[in-house]
């Protein structure tokens, strides 16, 4: 039993350490044992709680009270006055946005309320550099029971029945993956993680890696018995230090106690993992470029078949899944594939993980069951649009995805209704839009993105997406023609029908459900050379309203051109020819007089 009364977990995550928790983590252990309380009240660094937007958070245990926004100069009082006199801090309670409540308790915080994790299970709940404390929560009792009390054979079909996923976007079955490598006979073969996160807001898997490393080692020798590898590798990308150093302990902490190595359990069966960095390349999760990239080349993609499964790392059969696939394979098979195919829907079992992001109150991390939909997502787990702003869009699937429309919020989230759609899954990237966003220049961005990630392989790709890239910076300059909707839909279906890779099919993806459902956006700026949203900087004007106007010349002398006219005490002018738009004059006028239009 433990000898702590009273628990203080921190977050931990690299949101949160960005905003200092590592030194509240420390102020707090000193204040305690300023206190001499450091004997029965314990500090832990976990890993992410999922709610970004209010971290850092501490979460006081037993009583459960759930601290959002907390500073380093706040230690002192969490110490005086909740652990020592047993008194809530008020003003560092979680407020709800709509009824201004404040709120001590995960479990009646909208954020949580339809959330159910699996696979974040264990993220902020326990210390991810303890190895005893995975245990403790059933940690390696899976590997265990797959060593001991199951065949290959039992564990692949339970995993078949489970209608478990990849989660890493392509959803193929993680049972059948397993069953085809280990069906194709080979004296070597390999386990691979791919932990290459690369999508624009997402962080999915890093805090996965970051709150709970061993539950990605223990799936992975699970792996390596049912398909007959002994050894395993996770491709992680460079830029996740705090994971890296996590999964570096965790390894470390598995061998020591003869949970990977040779002989794991007395059983015989020999396997150890580990890690390949990679340089960021988006295209890097696809998994024949990833591995590639493992091998010391290029990281570009090939033609399938053959898959990896058949020939793979070194030309060797290799399974390979992400981050957030191998975290749902322990407590599968502890709870049984009844348990996890009851959540869901038909075709899309149990629970996906959504970096939600954007114009939205609730910035985090979340995991809901497969099925819940996009008005709950947003509206109750968000909280709703920041500001009070109508909300537009959403783009789930990351740059590869599409966006939808107010007419998709009843869309019950899995896989098949994404694509009907126009949209995917993806890996999990969410991201919010309101009515300040320009849907044209959205489309541009992403394909700013996919150009620049482009591997060069194959001329769909390479050459596709640079003239859909120019056909939208033509359109947002106010240069473009009407004609140039018929090419950027043509030329996108083309893209999606010949690029090699799933990188080049769905690169098209942004451009096409904006013209789907934004075309009148796409007139505007063709037709009127009006970017309704005021975003596309070259289709706007700076106007000066005459109703504000009293003639200061603030306007006029910070206007680097000379582009504003007007005397003293009388309306000034912008000419729109000479206007270079900086926005100089608008950021002096202390009126209210410059506007964009």
């Amino acid at each position: 039993m433990s000898k702590y009364s009273m628990h203080l977990l921190v977050c931990g995550g690299t949101g949160c350490k960005a905003s200092e928790s590592d030194i509240l983590t420390e102020k707090l252990k000193k204040e305690l044992a300023k206190q001499g309380l450091e004997e029965t009240v314990q500090v832990i660094m976990t890993g992410c709680f999922g709610f970004c937007e209010k971290g850092p958070i501490v979460k006081v245990m037993p009583d459960n009270t759930f601290y959002t926004q907390v500073k380093p100069s706040d230690a002192e009082e969490i110490v005086e006055e909740h652990v020592i006199k047993g008194r809530r801090i008020n003003r560092l309670l979680y407020k709800d946005p709509k009824s201004k409540e404040e709120v001590e308790d995960t479990g009646k915080m909208g954020f949580y309320k339809k959330q159910l994790r699996i696979a974040l299970r264990n993220c902020g709940f326990i210390d991810p550099e303890s190895i005893d404390e995975y245990i403790a929560r059933d940690g390696y009792m899976a590997l265990g029971k797959v060593l001991t009390e199951m065949t290959p054979e039992a564990t692949i079909a339970l995993m078949k029945d489970s209608g478990l996923r990849g989660r890493g976007g392509a959803g193929f079955p993680a049972g059948l993956k397993w069953e085809l490598a280990r069906n194709n006979a080979s004296e070597k073969k390999y386990v691979v993680c791919n932990a290459d996160e690369g999508d624009p807001g997402a962080f999915m898997d890093r805090s996965i890696l970051e709150g709970d490393p061993h539950s990605v080692l223990e799936s992975m020798a699970i792996i390596g018995h049912c398909i007959g590898a002994d050894e395993g590798y996770i491709y992680i990308r460079a830029e996740y230090p705090l994971a890296i150093a996590r999964l570096k302990t965790a390894l470390q902490q598995a061998r020591d106690y003869g949970l990977l190595g040779d002989n794991i359990l007395g059983t015989g069966f020999n396997f150890d993992i580990g890690l390949k960095y990679g340089a960021g390349a988006f295209v890097c999760g696809e998994e024949t470029a990833l591995i590639h990239s493992m091998e010391g080349d290029r990281g570009e993609p090939t033609l399938k078949p053959p898959f990896p499964a058949e020939k793979g790392y070194l030309g060797k059969p290799t399974n390979v899944n992400n981050v957030e696939t191998l975290a749902n394979v322990p407590p599968i098979l502890l709870k049984g594939a009844e348990w996890f195919s009851s959540i869901g829907t038909e075709k899309s079992k149990g629970t996906k993980v959504f970096a939600l992001a954007g114009q939205i109150n609730n910035v985090g991390l979340i995991e809901v069951p497969m099925g819940t939909t996009l008005r709950e997502v947003i509206f109750e787990i968000g909280g709703g649009i920041k500001d009070g702003k109508k909300f537009k869009a959403v783009q789930t699937g990351g740059p590869s995805g599409g966006c939808l429309t107010e007419k998709h919020l009843d869309t019950p989230i899995d896989y098949e209704n994404l694509v009907a759609n126009g949209s995917m899954m993806g890996s999990g990237g969410m991201i919010v839009m309101d009515e300040d966003d320009c849907m044209v220049s959205i489309a541009k961005y992403y394909l700013d993105f996919t150009v620049e990630e482009s591997c060069g392989k194959c001329a769909p790709c390479r050459i596709g997406n640079k003239r859909l890239h120019e056909l939208l910076e033509r359109i947002c300059e106010g240069k473009g023609e009407e004609a140039d909707l018929d090419r950027l839909r043509n030329l996108g279906e083309v893209i999606k029908d010949t690029s090699l890779c799933g990188l080049g099919q769905s690169s098209p993806n942004p451009v096409l459900s904006t013209l789907d459902n934004f075309m009148d956006e796409y007139q505007s700026h063709v037709v009127d050379k009006k970017c309704t949203a005021g975003v596309c900087k070259d289709l706007l004007e700076y106007f000066i309203l005459e109703d504000n106007c009293v003639g200061c010349t603030a306007c006029a002398r910070a206007c680097p051109v000379g582009a504003i006219t007007g005397e003293r005490k009388e309306l000034h002018v912008v000419n729109p020819v000479t206007c270079i738009k900086c926005g100089a004059c608008m950021e002096k006028c202390k009126f209210d007089a410059v506007i964009l239009r």
